[in-house]
């Protein structure tokens, strides 16, 4: 065993039809945690449903269908390895929900890969005013992933179009700038998800193609999209900083006793600590914290971790609360506050008085615009 591989999280975006299943699948598939025993399984059930030609989407989809069972697929199967990365695939259902769990966050992402299709009419189609790859992409960005890669997928269906592929980026600079992200610092792919030109090796069917750049702290130069993952440069963790780990959910295990779960925000958790839960008003004692079943000595930022509690039922604290370090800064709840408001689509007008739910982090809570500041 070497050093292990540090983790990123990305998201998945882009319109409805443009293959962001297929093209995860096909990753996942091929560089990632599925086991030899489920793909012959799910290449059995393809073969029987006379969908012999194995999609990689029927990988999804079968993780997506058992997920939504109630049968807890192990995380571990959303993740694939590049060279330099583990990385995480945040799922990007559907499309309300979507916005939701992207505010809410499971992991807020280090980089978002935005999937394009170039079929004719396709590509208008999500780019269009009512198009999705358009509020992806500007939520993606307004959420805080400042990362971006852009596969521009179906190229086989353009019979890999010089042309058209110049014509998409050109559409697709001009509006990844306007949302705030800069084309310079953003890697063009084309790829088949099907087919897999261009994802995991080199294709053969556009020699035109010399490969993406992308200009950051060092030039970064390459051909395919799992080069362009590895590309990423590395989120820094705010090991330093005060802990915050707003709960996702709380836990009652038998035997074990109260278990709240979350993402670390910032700073670190280890047993012994003693936390405060705000703004519940909680402090208790950490027993221990663990990651996917497996103790550990210490959570850290981007972390998904349990962590079992002494002295507190599961009625006292919830999703929504904030855990931090009793002894450093801990959290506490607050009456108001100023925000920086973007409107994306909003059917009425927004003033004094206007009552929206706010996410913030895992809380869900209505609130009220007292006063409008500056516009």
């Amino acid at each position: 065993m070497g050093k292990e591989k540090s983790h990123i999280n990305v998201v998945v975006i882009g319109h409805v039809d443009s293959g962001k299943s297929t093209t995860t699948g096909h990753l996942i598939y091929k560089c990632g945690g599925i086991d030899k025993r489920t793909i012959e399984k799910f290449e059995k059930e393809a073969a029987e449903l006379g969908k012999g030609s194995f999609k990689y989407a029927w990988v999804l989809d079968k993780l997506k269908s058992e997920r939504e069972r109630g049968i807890t697929i192990d995380i571990a199967l959303w993740k694939f390895e590049t060279p330099k990365y583990m990385v995480t695939v945040i799922d990007a259902p559907g499309h309300r929900d979507f916005i939701k769990n992207m505010i809410t966050g499971t992991s807020q992402a280090d980089c978002a890969i935005l999937i394009i299709a170039a079929g004719t009419g396709e590509f208008e189609a999500g780019i269009s005013k009512d198009g999705q790859t358009r509020e992806h992409a500007l939520l993606a960005y307004t959420l805080g992933v400042k990362q971006l890669i852009v596969a521009i997928n179906k190229m086989d269906t353009t019979k890999w179009s010089e042309a058209r592929y110049q014509e998409i980026i050109k559409e697709t600079s001009g509006f990844i700038k306007k949302v705030g992200y800069n084309p310079k610092h953003v890697p063009f792919v084309p790829i088949s998800g099907f087919n897999g030109d261009n994802m995991i090796e080199v294709s053969t069917n556009c020699p035109w193609y010399k490969g993406w750049e992308k200009e950051t702290k060092a030039k970064a130069t390459g051909k395919t999209l799992l080069e362009a993952i590895d590309a990423i440069d590395p989120p820094t963790r705010p090991t330093d900083k005060p802990l915050r780990l707003p709960l996702q959910d709380v836990y009652k295990i038998g035997g074990i006793g109260t278990v709240p779960v979350g993402r670390v925000e910032t700073g670190t958790i280890k047993g012994g600590m003693v936390v405060t839960f705000a703004p519940a008003g909680v402090t208790t004692e950490v027993k221990s914290v663990e990651m996917h079943h497996e103790q550990l000595a210490e959570g850290l930022p981007g972390d998904n971790v349990g962590f079992n509690v002494k002295n507190v039922s599961v009625k006292e604290i919830r999703r929504g609360n904030v855990a931090g370090d009793s002894k450093n800064d801990p959290p506490k709840g607050c009456d108001s506050f100023n925000a920086q408001v973007i409107v994306l689509n909003h059917p009425g007008q927004v003033g004094a008085g206007y009552a929206p739910v706010l996410d913030c982090h895992t809380a869900h809570i209505a609130c009220k615009f007292s006063e409008l500041v500056e516009k």
